[in-house]
């Protein structure tokens, strides 16, 4: 077919298909430059033209866009630089299985814009002014060669250059360059992300940032690598963009067919559903049932609710682990990395802050240029992020999880560039004591290596310990020879021609190991909760949670009684609850789900949030790493201190003489004796000597 037949075809497609969309292009229009166009439609208007677009788009796309900016408009409007942008493109190719067979083909590529360019201007026809007869040359752009001076067309001048080039007479268009990697849930795993060079022209620069789930439709083309020693034989991979498509609507890659959705909600009808979900989290590890039953409910996660006054208040559950070596902390991280539909895993060792928030980047994309590239937290968006060894972590790299936690984005000031990411991710992080194992008689705070103000975000915090038991070791340790022992079998059966093993054994001895859900089912089950369920709290189950805060909230009632709970533990508590109907797939939280809620971060609060000295709730346990009882003795040391003190020359206390009058004071010399050491570290205490102490 010619070129005018092209053109003819796609007038008469779009005043058919389009015509509304196309007047109010016009009404729109410079602000608006684009008509999206449903591949499908041409589709069914002419094959054969849709079967062009795939596999010769270079002729194709000129045709619909000269269509668009020929077609006769009722008003006085020219769409001279209208463009065509076609989306629903059926030729999706994941990124790793590109290959030189695509080259000019029209694909389209799904994936996450891991960095981005500043926008910039690029020359489409450049007029170049010689410097000696100042006579004009217009050169288009695929004829430009910045590098080369351009021949001057003045027969009677004839120099070749030097030249300028005039920006008023010159034409240029917005552009930017991306670069878009698979999502990490789509990848097995060690596997290493394969990314994608990205140019974007026109009304479509700007419109994304490092991210942002997208598939990018467009022309895959090649660039010649330029070495050293000159040209390479080898062709960089770059997709001309044609259309944006957003994914970000909460776990779209997960398609989920009619006959799944069914399977879905019969699953969530089961009066056993609870206990099938926890018995799906981690088979392999014994015990920990109320962990489990907690990491079930973050996986779902409460509703994330859009104020009035323009803030938003999270949905997404915190957790932290906090234990002994061996209890399988890290195993736990990685399964819930392997449920959520999107997860990703990160070790606070090797993290750092722009690894797990955002790094901006000087690198070859941008011509030199800085851009931003998206950290472990930006890629986890409306996912779950499991950091593990969260106590490694540098103060600065800690400091960086504040924002991320609670307003669930990340700001970035960083070479020039300021920008603000979303993070809408839950948090599942681990964390070791520093001296090895956990003291329960000793604040969390002071045991782990992590900033109050930062635990305090933690919706739940439990505390993993490896106490000797005999008829739970018993347990443990039969549960871990029974696996170990299945998997011996199957290897075994798999690795050994000569072997008598049969699958039914095989099978026979993984039950003890197998999900009660299949994980791909439990990925999408989730999926479809979150996408489908909004759940909203009746008044009987929000008075439950009223109560319940306000029950623990007495304790603090007495002059001198500590803080029991912050609102921060009341709104944990309705993100839960909401998360428990959404686990049943019910748009109603009941008042079983409250007290589900409460019964967990009771158990939660009983582990980390007591004073050891006085059994009492206090929050500033977990909130200050001092509880208030530690702070009514500190005061009393002190002015102990400062009274013996003031007996003796240059107010010097002898230690013995602070002690006997701290036994008065029912404050023992253990205690005494911690206290003053932990006023010395503060800077509030000075030891002259080893006898001596002075307040400062």
């Amino acid at each position: 077919m010619t070129e005018g037949k092209w053109d003819e075809k796609f007038v008469v497609f779009l005043k058919k298909y389009y015509w509304d969309d196309i007047l109010q292009l016009a009404n729109s229009y410079p602000d608006q430059r684009s008509l999206e166009v449903d591949f499908y439609d041409l589709d069914v208007f002419d094959r054969e033209i849709a079967n062009e677009l795939l596999f010769n788009p270079d002729e194709v796309l000129p045709s619909a866009n000269n269509a668009l900016q020929q077609i006769d408009l009722p008003v006085e409007k020219k769409l001279i630089d209208a463009k065509v942008r076609f989306v629903k493109i059926p030729n999706k190719i994941p990124n790793r299985d590109l290959r030189s067979k695509h080259l000019l083909q029209f694909v389209a590529i799904e994936g996450m814009i891991r960095k981005a360019t500043e926008v910039r201007p690029k020359v489409l026809n450049a007029a170049f002014q010689c410097m000696r007869c100042e006579h004009v040359t217009m050169v288009p752009q695929n004829e430009i060669k910045f590098v080369e001076p351009v021949e001057c067309e003045n027969e009677t001048c004839g120099r070749k250059g030097p030249f300028k080039i005039l920006v008023n007479q010159s034409v240029f268009v917005d552009a930017q360059k991306l670069q878009i990697q698979e999502s990490p849930e789509n990848l097995k795993g060690g596997t290493q992300p394969q990314s994608l060079d990205v140019d974007i022209e026109d009304d479509l620069a700007g419109l994304v940032k490092p991210g942002d789930r997208v598939i990018i439709n467009g022309v895959l083309r090649s660039h010649q690598r330029t070495t050293r020693e000159g040209k390479s034989p080898f062709y960089d991979l770059v997709l001309h963009a044609n259309s944006i498509e957003y994914t970000d609507l909460e776990f779209d890659e997960l398609e989920i067919t009619p006959e799944e959705e069914e399977e879905i909600l019969a699953l969530s009808r089961d009066p056993e559903i609870y206990q099938k979900v926890i018995g799906s989290i981690a088979p392999s590890i014994y015990g920990y049932e109320d962990v489990k039953e907690a990491l079930s409910l973050q996986l779902f996660s409460g509703v994330a609710k859009h104020l009035p006054d323009g803030s938003r208040v999270r949905g997404d559950i915190h957790m932290l682990f906090m234990g002994d070596p061996g209890v399988a902390k890290s195993q736990l991280l990685r399964y819930m990395v392997k449920l959520s539909p999107r997860g990703v895993f990160a070790s606070g060792k090797s993290a750092s802050s722009s690894g797990l928030t955002a790094a901006a980047v000087r690198d070859d994309l941008g011509d030199g240029r800085w851009t931003l590239e998206a950290g472990a937290l930006v890629m986890a968006d409306m996912g779950i992020a499991a950091v593990d060894e969260m106590d490694k972590m540098s103060t600065e790299d800690k400091s960086a999880l504040h924002e991320a936690m609670e307003q669930q984005t990340i700001s970035v000031a960083k070479a020039g560039i300021l920008a603000t990411l979303k993070s809408r991710c839950a948090l599942l992080g681990a964390a070791n004591p520093k001296y090895g194992r956990f003291d329960r008689y000793e604040g969390i705070a002071q045991q782990i290596n992590m900033p109050p103000a930062l635990i305090s975000r933690f919706d739940m915090i439990f505390v993993l310990l490896d106490t000797p038991n005999e008829d739970m070791d018993s347990k443990i340790a039969k549960h871990i020879l029974k696996s170990h022992y299945a998997g011996e079998l199957s290897e075994q059966r798999k690795n050994l021609p000569s072997s008598t093993i049969t699958q039914e054994q095989v099978d026979g001895h993984m039950e003890v190991i197998k999900p009660v859900i299949n994980p791909d089912f439990l990925r999408k089950y989730v999926a479809y909760s979150r996408r489908n369920i909004f759940p909203v709290m009746e008044d009987e189950a929000r008075d439950h949670l009223v109560k319940f805060y306000m029950d623990l909230r007495r304790m603090g009632d007495g002059k001198d009684a500590p803080v029991p709970v912050t609102a921060r533990q009341l709104e944990a508590l309705v993100r839960l609850a909401e998360a428990s109907a959404r686990l049943r797939l019910s748009n109603v939280a009941t008042m079983d789900d409250a007290k589900r809620t409460t019964r967990i971060v009771y158990s939660c609060l009983r582990q980390v949030g007591v004073d050891p000295d006085t059994g009492a709730f206090d929050v500033d346990v977990i909130a200050s790493g001092t509880s208030k009882s530690q702070r009514d003795r500190i005061k009393t040391i002190k002015e102990i201190i400062k009274s013996v003190g003031e007996k003796h020359p240059g107010g010097k206390a002898p230690l013995e003489e602070v002690y006997a009058e701290a036994q008065n004071q029912q404050i023992d010399r253990q205690h005494a004796e911690d206290l003053i050491a932990r006023m010395r570290r503060s800077g509030d205490l000075i030891k002259p000597d080893k006898e001596h102490v002075k307040v400062v």
